[in-house]
């Protein structure tokens, strides 16, 4: 077991048989077949550059709303935006409108902008879902089949494969991830990746591995991917051997552990190999981390800074870190005052076991899922609904 810090790629002689093929998508192929789940404020380029460092995988930048790219608005035109050595490029959008989603998807293809477009259809925040949005959307089965078949379309352009990420359904009683995964499969996409909870659950409970699997079965055709509570790489493998997923999608289980994604390439090529960053380790790459954000906010260090804020907890999750200096930590402002900071940590501080695994970040409970009004009377939409749907695209991206 390897702490990796000079190299962030373990590596193990005793390889055994990789657990699954590589990941084909259209033209592109994944060696690995993890997907870094697009997260808000967290998937940016700083952070899927430095997950890539230490493992393969299909890198997703942060959802961005079909409305605000085609308006090119900055923020949204910074989150698309990919370094020389981000390859595949990989872009997730939001849309709750066909015509929207053409035009964007168009922007995307004419202008070279992407490699792979994933829909987001999972999505459960209110913002989102009380405008039809994220994981209410399914529920509207041809709104939803439109979206996907007017995505598919546009990007077939220019070769550029089209996956869709979803929920289970709204609630228990409106589940809709079987029909519009098949749906989806008839619209050309070329993967489907489930999160096995649905919108209600939010991140609460445990991820239902079974409808995965009933996923899996149900689409015998198309690659299908797991998402939810993939907090290591044993986590992963069992799910692949639990469900017959094609690979898996990792969201939370990678806040603050970069390095994950080096232990699930070594589990799906068949290695023992696993990172055990002690202090010194964390203290590396948590600096480093910081410092690829100032360029991403164009040399902004206060911006860098107040983003980096949010990693501290994650990153020091179960390493004795005093209750003082983590208060500072997060509110750090400047590069030298974090390294100044980190300094104050005993370097030789080794790995902690357990208190470092496991969820990350807050699981909440159960919330009621915001709805447009009577979205759940009929799966067609009625003629209040078209309308909203035309005005109700959520103007701002990353969340």
């Amino acid at each position: 077991m390897s702490e990796a810090a000079g190299s962030p790629r373990a590596t193990d002689e005793d390889a055994g048989q990789p657990l699954l093929p590589p990941l084909t998508l259209g033209p592109i192929t994944v060696e690995t077949p993890v997907v870094l789940a697009p997260m808000a404020g967290i998937t940016n380029t700083a952070f899927r550059r430095l997950c890539r460092d230490y493992g393969g995988g299909l890198y997703v930048n942060e959802m961005v709303t079909a409305r605000a790219l085609v308006e090119r608005r900055p923020e949204s035109l910074r989150i698309i935006k990919h370094e020389p050595d981000e390859v595949p490029r990989s872009v997730q959008l939001y849309s709750v409108d066909p015509v929207t989603t053409g035009h964007a998807v168009r922007m995307l293809v004419e202008e070279d902008r992407a490699d792979h477009i994933d829909l987001n259809f999972g999505c459960p925040v209110p913002k989102v879902t009380r405008k039809g949005g994220g994981s209410a959307l399914p529920w509207k089965i041809r709104l939803f089949e439109s979206i996907v078949s007017t995505a598919v379309r546009e990007a077939s352009r220019n070769n550029i494969p089209v996956t869709v990420k979803m929920r289970k359904g709204i609630d228990e009683d409106h589940l809709t991830y079987i029909e519009a995964g098949k749906v989806a499969r008839d619209a050309g996409v070329a993967a489907v990746a489930l999160h096995g909870r649905t919108a209600r659950q939010h991140y609460s409970g445990q991820a239902d591995w079974s409808a995965i699997k009933t996923l899996r079965d149900s689409l015998p055709d198309i690659p299908v991917l797991g998402n939810g509570d993939i907090w290591s790489a044993e986590d992963a493998v069992r799910m692949v051997k639990e469900t017959g997923v094609d690979g898996v999608v990792v969201g939370r289980g990678c806040q603050g552990r970069p390095w994950l994604f080096g232990d699930l390439q070594a589990a799906f090529e068949g290695r023992d190999a696993r990172h055990r960053p002690g202090v010194s380790t964390v203290c590396q790459t948590l600096l480093r981390h910081a410092q690829m954000l100032i360029p991403y906010f164009d040399g902004d260090e206060h911006k860098a800074m107040q983003d980096i804020r949010k990693h501290v907890a994650w990153y020091f999750k179960g390493y004795p870190v005093g209750s003082q200096l983590r208060t500072q930590l997060v509110t750090v402002e400047t590069m030298a005052q974090l390294e100044e900071l980190l300094g104050q940590l005993d370097q030789s501080i080794g790995y902690p076991g357990d208190a470092a695994e496991g969820p990350r970040g807050r699981a909440g409970s159960p919330k009621k899922v915001h709805l447009p009004e009577d979205w759940l009377a009929s799966q067609e939409l009625n003629e209040d609904q078209r309308e909203m749907i035309k005005a109700a695209e959520v103007d701002t991206s990353g969340g």
